[in-house]
């Protein structure tokens, strides 16, 4: 039996379980909806989501001795105002196990920090970490459980197992988040009818849907956004265009995207926000910097109850040569996203402000 089959028999097995445990905490679950018939929400809302991209740390590569300064000090601030704060932890919280690099080739990266650094996330601000990527299966099965054990001790939420739909209640709302990557420890960004399903399936639980992505190529060069499906060191990364297209269609509310390692444009579609990248957010020696790998963003959004887009702003941070995010006050990266979405999207490109100010779209 080959590596990959065993891993994905492994995560799929557990994950229902899991999944079920998250959709039992709601009781009041309406009537499954079809795609494009209209939601019926509770009164409530509006409710504020902010995102931010990938979030990497690891002993392997060194940790600061004041982390809670030292990382996340430049950007504190900005983190922790809105309803629910999400981020990407592309890496594991836990210690010991198999690494997926053990014997393998050079370059191959493995993360792992302490398990007490989930309480460093939920000190900065965050309620929800995705775990749908490449990296949430570094030291195997029993790495992803160290690390949900760590968040669940923070009461910090996750997902972005096969199957797995998480919601969370704010402003009278419930919004379902649900997570996908192209790995069989994750949701499956490759196999789109069982995302618009799963996608269904959030919305019939909850007012909002939030879909998170892991797709499309990675490095300095990949700022745009094509058509079609993305390929990364011989992997599938997925048509990261129709994938975000598709769920939208099946009820999601907001697509929130990491994994090129850059920043990408946004798109309005059907009158929901798809932001395709926020490129790399906070590493320590775990990321490469400089150029567009060291721009990044916080995503501020805000949602009517009825799931359009009111607002929001795109703020510009920056990455030193640690990978430690800081405000960056020239705005550079609003201004790269800004020309992004116009040259990708066109006419869907998402209205935004020389500043990151985001408009309702038309």
């Amino acid at each position: 039996m080959s590596r990959w089959l065993l891993l994905a028999l492994i995560v799929l097995v557990a994950a229902p379980v899991a999944a079920v445990a998250v959709l039992r905490k709601d009781t009041r679950a309406p009537a499954p909806r079809g795609e494009g018939q209209a939601r019926q929400p509770e009164e409530g809302g509006p409710v504020s989501l902010t995102w931010v991209g990938d979030i990497s740390l690891s002993s392997g590569h060194g940790l600061p001795s004041d982390p809670e300064r030292t990382l996340v000090g430049g950007v504190k601030r900005l983190l922790g105002t809105s309803d629910i704060t999400l981020g990407n932890l592309e890496g594991t919280l836990g210690s010991g196990g198999a690494s997926k690099c053990a014997g393998e080739h050079v370059n191959c990266f493995a993360f792992q920090a302490p398990p007490a650094y989930a309480r460093l996330l939920k000190s900065a601000g965050f309620d929800v970490m995705n775990l749908a990527n490449n990296h949430a299966f570094d030291f195997g099965a029993s790495g992803q459980r160290q690390t949900i054990a760590a968040l669940e001790r923070q009461r910090l939420g996750h997902s972005g197992r096969p199957g797995e739909v998480l919601v969370r209640r704010a402003r009278g709302l419930r919004i379902a988040i649900v997570g996908f990557a192209p790995y069989p420890w994750s949701a499956s960004l490759l196999d789109t009818q069982s995302a618009q399903l799963l996608t269904r399936r959030a919305s019939s639980k909850s007012d909002l849907v939030v879909a998170v992505i892991h797709a499309g190529a990675e490095g300095s060069d990949q700022t745009r956004t094509p058509s079609g499906t993305e390929v990364a060191f011989g992997e599938n990364r997925g048509d990261t265009r129709g994938f975000a297209h598709a769920v939208v269609r099946a009820g999601a509310d907001v697509v929130l995207g990491s994994g090129p390692h850059v920043v990408r444009g946004i798109e309005a579609y059907r009158g929901r926000l798809i932001a395709y990248s926020l490129g790399n957010f906070l590493g320590y020696h775990t990321f490469s910097t400089g150029g567009t790998l060291s721009e990044s963003g916080i995503l501020r959004v805000r949602l009517a109850a009825s799931g359009r887009p009111i607002g929001g702003r795109w703020i510009s941070v920056r990455l030193d040569g640690a990978g430690v995010p800081y405000l960056d006050s020239g705005g550079h990266s609003a201004q790269l996203v800004r020309g992004l979405s116009r040259q990708d999207f066109g006419p869907r490109a998402y209205p935004m402000g020389p500043a990151g100010e985001l408009r309702p779209p038309r």
